[in-house]
């Protein structure tokens, strides 16, 4: 089935929709979420995207990223996303918004504006395969050890929304 986005201006006024590989090639800024999960520890939940993946293949990034459909609410795709990808359901809440543009090679470009969504889950996953390689809980100690040895196993997207949910939380 072919994914769309919705592609919008910096204030959020719909525009319009585009397939999703093409609102990546052509830079365009849509819409899009990302939701971080954590456990009683204070551990967040990271995943490793499925080798089949067209772009950052077998890196890990935060618990879900994707984007809303047309008839979405951000929520609503988060939580849409979270059954998908990790077979689970979890409360969320919204902790803020900002636009961002990543080079994610290949001639491929994210740029969204970006709704971050927070939560916590201790109970146990349904992996879909085809999204998701494995997941692992991990300190942001030992997670900013992580990152700044190999940079190169973490999505770009992932990057920068984990400094702005540093900077914003």
């Amino acid at each position: 089935m072919e994914e769309f986005v919705v592609l919008v201006n910096p204030e959020d006024k719909i525009l319009g929709s585009m397939e999703k590989q093409q609102a990546h090639v052509n830079g365009l800024l849509h819409r899009a979420f990302s939701v971080f999960l954590f456990n009683k520890k204070g551990e967040m939940l990271l995943q490793k995207r499925a080798s089949g993946k067209y772009h950052s293949p077998l890196k890990w990034t935060n618990a879900v990223c994707s984007h809303p459909r047309i008839e979405e609410t951000y929520l609503e795709g988060a939580q849409r996303r979270l059954k998908e990808e990790l077979g689970i359901e979890a409360e969320l809440s919204q902790k803020f918004s900002f636009i961002y543009k990543a080079d994610v090679g290949n001639g491929l470009w994210e740029h969204e504006l970006d709704h971050v969504f927070s939560g916590t889950f201790e109970n146990e996953f349904m992996l879909n395969r085809e999204e998701v390689e494995e997941v692992k809980y991990i300190s942001m100690e030992e997670l900013d050890k992580e990152m700044a040895e190999k940079p190169e196993n973490f999505t770009e997207w992932f990057k920068i929304i984990l400094e702005e949910y540093k900077h914003q939380l």
